[in-house]
């Protein structure tokens, strides 16, 4: 540990209003985009730069437990779009009646029309067997990379870059495809590149598959579902 150092720290405080506007509306315009995603490629520098703010994110004990994948290859990009739709047709089975019909009219990727591909991992082992910050939680290190995550997403807003986050996949055919050890956890493919629009509000919302819950509904007080004194 090195000796505290009081010119290591700034005063803090607040934004000029048109920077809290910008934060905001990166914040409340941020979509996961699926379709409307041009074929022209990222400039490397843009990239450079979503990777850099995701590499700004908080992570427990400062480990950092991110790598990112930069996947162009139309060929690996098509496997994985395959591997996405095996394991989508099994998810669609798992809704019933309307739901089902529903649930297969949506668009949930855009892995081969995006120019590029990022998948987002977590190495547990990054720091050793015992994490400052992680010691009572494993999860911590999952978290901090999905930190990193929305990092990129909202640094990507701000470039006028659509980001789709795909999920629906078996961990262990993305693995296979980008040679990814075993010990390694994949948490995200997001499919990256320009787009044409964005919804004024998110694709699930405006197709009717679910809508914004009240904040009300959700913030307790001192205490698991205590309304306000």
């Amino acid at each position: 540990m090195r000796p505290f150092d009081e010119d290591a720290v700034s005063a803090a405080s607040g934004f000029s209003l048109a920077e809290r506007e910008a934060v905001y509306h990166a914040i409340m315009t941020r979509r996961d985009v699926r379709s409307q995603f041009r074929p022209d490629p990222l400039p490397d520098d843009v990239v450079a730069r979503l990777l850099t703010a995701a590499h700004h994110a908080p992570s427990v004990g400062f480990m950092q437990p991110w790598n990112f994948i930069l996947v162009k290859s139309e060929a690996v990009r098509a496997r994985v779009r395959d591997a996405f739709l095996r394991a989508n047709e099994e998810a669609a089975l798992m809704f019933d009646g309307e739901r089902r019909q529903a649930y297969r009219s949506l668009k949930l990727e855009g892995i081969v029309e995006a120019p590029l591909g990022i998948c987002v991992t977590c190495d547990p082992t990054r720091s050793g067997s015992v994490v400052l910050g992680r010691t009572h939680n494993p999860r911590m290190d999952s978290y901090s990379t999905v930190c990193a995550i929305q990092n990129l997403w909202l640094a990507a807003r701000a470039e006028g870059i659509g980001i789709g986050w795909v999920s629906i996949f078996r961990e262990g055919e993305l693995k296979t495809i980008l040679g990814i050890p075993d010990h390694i956890e994949v948490v995200a493919w997001l499919c990256a590149g320009f787009v044409d629009g964005l919804y004024d509000e998110p694709e699930l919302s405006v197709k009717g598959w679910r809508q914004r819950l009240p904040l009300d509904e959700l913030v307790f007080h001192d205490g698991w579902g205590r309304s306000e004194p």
